[in-house]
This record gives C-alpha cells, structure tokens and sequence, in this order.
C-alpha cells in the first residue's frame, strides 16, 4: 500500500494510493515574474489544460502513457488530451528497474524531450521526489522550466518499489519526514477522506485512487462515499476488464492507462527481432513494421526541410 501526492505546477492534487486514505495537497511553488519567456507561456498553457481537463466531471478523460519523445508525438496524435510519463515506463527503456535507478537529471532529460515534441499536457510520475523535501521543491522548480505541467510524488521510502509488484512489501516514508516534505513545497495533511475533504474547500484540483484489485469494487465505494466533491482520477491497470461505462456512471473524472504503450513495444520488439534472429533476412518482417518515411515524419523532417531552404544559403 502506496500513498502519495499529485501536482501541478501552481497546485498539488491530491493521491489516494489504494484503500489507504491518506491525501496530500501543495500550494504553487514557484511565482512567475513579470517578465514571461515563452517556454514560461507553454509550461503554464499546458498547467492550465491539465486543470481544466481534470475537473470537467460532465466528461471522461484519457490520459496515455508515453517514455519518449517519439512515444509522446504518438499518442498527441492519436487524440490523447494528455500524457502520463510512466516511471514505469521511462525505467524500463532506459534498461533499468524501476526502483529509482535512473536518476532525476535522466528523467528530466526524457520528459523534456517528451514535452519539446508535443502540445499537450505531461503528467509525471515523479517516484518519491527523488529524496528528501529539498530533492522534492527543486525537481518542481526544474519541471516547470521545462513545461511539464504536473508531477505525482509517492510517500514510500527512497528508493521506491513498483507499486504493481506482487508480493513486494511497499515501506511507507516516515509520516513526520514526508509531511515536511510536503510542507516545504507548501501545506500537508495526514489523514484520508477528511483531509480530501479540506482539500477541496481549500481548492484541491483531485484525487487519484489506485487499486491493486482485479475488479473496480474498491473505486466504486471510494466514490459511493466521496460522491462529486472533488474530481478523481484512477490507474485501471489491474482491474482492465471493467467496462469504461462503468467509470462514467460513478463519475470518475480521468483515466490514466499507464504503461500500455510501453508493453504493446515490448511485445513488437521482441517478435520482430526473432524473426530476424531466426531467419537471418528482412523478407518477412518489412510488412509488419513502419516504413521509414514514417519515422521521418514523427520526427518532423519536412519542417526542417522547410526551414533548410528558408534560412540556408543557397548553393
């Protein structure tokens, strides 16, 4: 059992991390200047469409996972209204586990390149904080800089431990340390439901319930008792077979579906370098990939073709 907090970059949103009800909530930490570059106008769009879209409760809203900037222009381009930045995810391409052995600078340098490459709102699994409430506020800080528009941060104890792990113990921070963790980003609060509960009057954007369950039954009576106070948002990765409807009818606000894109390549890589490795030739594989004019694409090659004939010397 896992329990945390999400964030923006003006305002945390509250976490509830399985049937544990403890919620956390965090002011803006940083103040703009008068003076706005235009990565500062992207970043706080961005921020603004997060917020917006997580509190529309008249409709569901999808947020898909990515781990790359090629990943992320897929999944703007497939009609996503935001991007979860799996740690999951982003572990796994970079070949580590994902128990905080990629640094935070790592993660900075994918999730930046996952936000240069779209337009769209990044939601980042941000692990622990990556240490104490020090690591906490400058991961923050570096995020906005780099117009990621909101963070999820976990109170377990650094270094973390995949929270879909069967079996696995999941050592919970010390209470004290982390509130002050929180605290030094802005304001905590301990307990479940009633803290929720003041986070919402104090302007809270929503809480995000996740469930080790194979079935929704633990969400549908966190609702039944939370009703439409707040905006809540749920990780269905376990509990996959229930109908979407059915987070409707209870009012779920957003649905994150967290590392599919990261397991749907996995299983391509791996049958497509098989073949290869068994049979020693291409002639069987070139209809089962993506040409390479595609690639070219995603990659936005015609406008630097554009921008070539437009700024370089003619020869």
């Amino acid at each position: 059992n896992v329990r945390g907090f999400l964030s923006t970059t003006s305002n945390f949103i509250t976490r509830i991390i399985s049937s544990e009800k403890y919620c956390h909530r965090h002011e803006s930490v940083r103040t703009y200047g008068s003076v706005m570059t235009q990565d500062d106008k992207k970043g706080l769009r961005k921020t603004t469409l997060l917020k917006n879209m997580l509190q529309n409760q008249d409709k569901l809203a999808f947020l898909m996972e990515a781990h790359s900037g090629l990943s992320a222009r897929i999944v703007q381009e497939a009609g996503f209204e935001g991007i979860w930045a799996s740690g999951l995810s982003i572990s796994a391409q970079l070949g580590v586990r994902d128990s905080n052995e990629a640094s935070w600078t790592q993660v900075l340098d994918v999730v930046e390149f996952m936000a240069d490459a779209t337009d769209i709102p990044i939601l980042l699994d941000a692990d622990t904080g990556y240490g104490n409430f020090n690591n906490a506020r400058r991961l923050v800080r570096k995020l906005e800089e780099r117009g990621i528009a909101g963070c999820c941060m976990e109170d377990k104890c650094f270094p973390k431990t995949n929270s879909l792990l069967d079996g696995r113990k999941q050592p919970l921070a010390n209470a004290e340390e982390f509130a002050l963790k929180i605290k030094a980003t802005g304001r905590g609060m301990e307990e479940a439901l009633e803290r929720a509960e003041a986070y919402r009057e104090a302007g809270a954007d929503a809480i995000l319930v996740h469930s080790k369950k194979t079935d929704s039954k633990e969400i549908e009576a966190f609702m039944k008792h939370w009703g439409k106070k707040c905006p809540v948002i749920i990780v269905p990765t376990k509990y996959y077979k229930t109908p979407t409807d059915v987070f409707r009818k209870i009012g779920i606000s957003t649905v994150i579906w967290a590392n599919h894109n990261l397991r749907s390549c996995v299983a391509a890589m791996q049958n497509i370098s098989e073949i290869i490795a068994k049979e020693q030739s291409l002639i069987n594989i070139e209809n089962k990939i993506s040409p390479l004019k595609e690639i070219f694409r995603l990659q936005r090659d015609d406008e630097l073709k554009a921008a070539e004939e437009k700024y370089l010397p003619k020869q």
